[in-house]
């Protein structure tokens, strides 16, 4: 099969590899849409992953797909299926598995990150990773899934109350999803900050009720003066620079909960104020990948409960894998994919 393997940082190459052998319990899976990521981005600069990353591997851990062939102990999935992958396997033996935070496990592996995963024509998984989507779902939007599935997750950390007002940062492919979710939560009011302005637009029509430029004017001014408020109940950071986390903390209001919930860095820092965490009593929340919420993305791609076409700008072939990277950093994306 024709796969895009990451060889170390900044390289990828298009190689021939052999179908990997298929377990009593695996499924094979037609790879059709995979999604980039931050974490993606991360690995092929030669920072850290979700997961400690060995080249020469497969990367691509967003994708949907078609189920080609079944082992012979599989009951779940059927040849035919159209389905989506959770990447993240938890070994649920470890401390963590053990108290229920199995996000934590200490033997995690993830499909695309420490196992070959989307970038291929074909990829194993075993069968409890494996999602079926709806026969009107298309491949693109089951390549979602895992990201929506993640900020489903934060979403139940940060514990958005019915008529909380809420302000997302950072307008990407998260933040248009956050948008969405924090409408679907009961929120009162959505507010996103983004300096692209094409972003804010499509904030807009996915259900934002208000949308701010922040280097125009700074957001905590915005929030004031324009919509006569103190600030806000919940923040959502997904922006993952400094400016961003700046912003969450100053329209926090009193007793605010901020939800980090970007991929930094992993040598970012942020110079935090503790006398306002003490005066405003502050609630400060990070979120990582997606324990026990990814049948519920499923659920919500195929209600269509959240929209998926409108984020995705740009597609690559397994020769693009590369630039697909590259683009997915880019100002005029949103969500960038690959078809393999």
């Amino acid at each position: 099969m024709k796969a895009a393997v990451f060889l170390g940082t900044g390289r990828i190459e298009v190689q021939e590899l052999a179908l990997a052998a298929l377990g009593p319990t695996d499924v094979r899976v037609r790879n059709r849409a995979v999604g980039v990521c931050g974490t993606d981005i991360h690995i092929f600069n030669g920072e850290k992953g979700s997961a400690d990353v060995t080249p020469p591997v497969v990367l691509g851990h967003e994708f949907a797909g078609e189920v080609v062939e079944i082992g012979s102990a599989v009951t779940t999935v059927r040849v035919g299926d159209r389905v989506a992958i959770d990447p993240n396997i938890y070994c649920g033996k470890c401390h963590y598995c053990k108290i229920g935070k199995k996000q934590h496990c200490e033997n995690l592996q993830a499909i695309g990150v420490t196992r070959h995963g989307g970038f291929a024509e074909y990829c194993v998984v075993p069968e409890q990773q494996v999602y079926v989507l709806g026969e009107d779902v298309d491949f693109e939007e089951g390549a979602m899934a895992e990201p929506l599935a993640c900020c489903l997750h934060g979403i139940d950390l940060v514990g958005i109350r019915t008529g909380d007002t809420v302000c997302v940062i950072g307008g990407g492919p998260i933040g248009q999803i956050m948008v969405q979710l924090a409408r679907i939560s009961g929120a009162s009011l959505v507010l996103l900050s983004e300096p692209v302005s094409e972003r804010r637009r499509i904030a807009l029509e996915l259900g934002a009720d208000y949308t701010f430029d922040p280097l125009a004017v700074p957001l905590v001014d915005s929030i004031r003066e324009e919509l006569g408020m103190p600030g806000v109940d919940v923040v959502i950071e997904c922006a993952g620079v400094g400016g961003a986390v700046e912003q969450a903390f100053a329209v926090a209001k009193r007793g605010a909960s901020i939800l980090l919930f970007s991929v930094p860095a992993p040598d970012a820092t942020y110079p935090l104020r503790l006398f306002d965490v003490f005066q405003k009593e502050l609630k400060i929340q990070g979120s990582f990948i997606n324990p026990d919420t990814h049948q519920r993305a499923v659920e919500l791609l195929n209600a269509k409960k959240v929209q998926i076409a409108p984020l995705i700008t740009h597609r690559y072939g397994l020769d693009g894998v590369a630039e697909a990277i590259q683009k997915q950093t880019e100002a005029d994306s949103l969500k960038v994919l690959v078809k393999p």
